[in-house]
């Protein structure tokens, strides 16, 4: 007798009991690397800059550093201790050390030790995202009640390569929990993966390479769009369904050409489109792009998140927020709070934050 199988390909991820967002927070440094220093320095001062500046890690941040500072202000929004977490997960794809953990750095100074689950996640610029996707089957499955997923990345980008002007750096850090406790419920996630080798870096290689032609039809634009179609068919729903859009942000042209492609206006972009202004955070790129929405979203808004990590894959949400969010205002700084907060810096101060000079 041969056995049956249910047909899931298509199905989207829903945990066996609702979840949301419980808490949720942002943190981007206030170092500013104007795009125009780097066309200066490499360009002759000619290149187009479509991204005016970028968020710079100073001297004694890193990812841990900035995954705190996020990590706390989710805790501020979700009004829990930090010992009622039983996961921390961090994902990056430039953790501080090769062999040891970000995540328990960050437990520990949260004050989440020591009865917690913890561990680093890497997949390019959805790192973020994949813990997010973890951290739904988690508190869904009734393991726990609350787990954290952050993204944070302080981004490499070799010396006069494209990456200058994009590479940034920042954190966001989200708390998930019963959805009667949200002020933002998961309604439900997709993923889509292929093996498509768009950007990469080699063990002890510094900076990391990228494919060129390859990162945008058959990664980026082909990944989100498929994740986002197969999420959207699933439940119904089509981009006039939702108040705002989140996609991930390498650059100022990929987000929005793909929210053309997929229906969606530049109004409904627009609150979470920060690349002109921070660059391109990696794995934090979405997330912070969705904690900037949250900031200003209102209850009943749904949103659509899409991440993107070269490799390649996607993971794409529907949020639908809640009455709660209006509680949760004012206990933590925001997103656009942390933009405003500038101070600008040259390329040579720049070189030296990023540990670009070489004996």
């Amino acid at each position: 007798m041969t056995e049956t199988f249910p047909q899931t390909t298509f199905a989207p991820l829903k945990p066996d009991r609702p979840v949301g967002i419980i808490g949720y927070g942002a943190y981007v440094p206030q170092y500013r690397l104007p795009a125009s220093e780097v066309a200066r320095i490499w360009k002759g001062g000619r290149a187009a800059t479509p991204i005016k500046e970028k968020a710079v890690a100073g001297l004694d941040e890193d990812v841990a550093t900035m995954a705190i500072e996020a990590a706390r202000n989710a805790l501020k929004r979700a009004g829990i201790p930090a010992d009622h977490l039983r996961a921390v997960w961090v994902g990056s794809e430039s953790h501080p050390y090769a062999v040891k953990p970000t995540s328990t750095i960050v437990a520990e100074a949260i004050g989440a030790v020591p009865h917690i689950q913890a561990a680093d996640w890497e997949f390019a610029c959805k790192a973020g995202t994949e813990a997010l996707v973890a951290s739904m089957g988690l508190v869904g499955s009734g393991m726990a009640r609350y787990a954290m997923a952050i993204g944070a990345d302080t981004a490499q980008g070799r010396p006069g390569d494209e990456l200058e002007f994009t590479a940034a750096s920042g954190a966001a850090a989200y708390i998930v929990g019963p959805a009667e406790e949200a002020l933002a419920v998961i309604e439900a996630s997709f993923s889509y993966v292929t093996d498509t080798p768009d950007f990469w870096r080699r063990p002890e290689q510094k900076f990391p390479m990228h494919g060129q032609r390859f990162t945008g039809e058959p990664a980026y634009f082909k990944h989100i769009t498929e994740a986002a179609q197969h999420l959207m068919k699933a439940t119904g729903t089509t981009a006039q369904d939702f108040r705002y859009a989140v996609f991930h942000q390498p650059n100022t042209k990929f987000p929005q050409r793909v929210a053309s492609l997929l229906g969606f206006t530049p109004e409904q972009i627009k609150p979470g489109l920060l690349s002109p202004i921070i660059g391109n955070t990696y794995a934090a790129a979405a997330l912070i792009g969705l904690a900037a929405t949250l900031d200003v979203a209102q209850p009943g808004d749904r949103i659509l998140v899409t991440s993107f990590g070269s490799g390649a894959g996607s993971d794409a949400f529907i949020i639908r927020v809640t009455e709660a969010i209006t509680q949760r205002r004012g206990v933590a700084p925001t997103t656009q709070a942390y933009i405003a907060r500038r101070v600008e810096i040259d390329y040579g101060t720049y070189v030296r934050f990023r540990g670009k000079l070489a004996s």
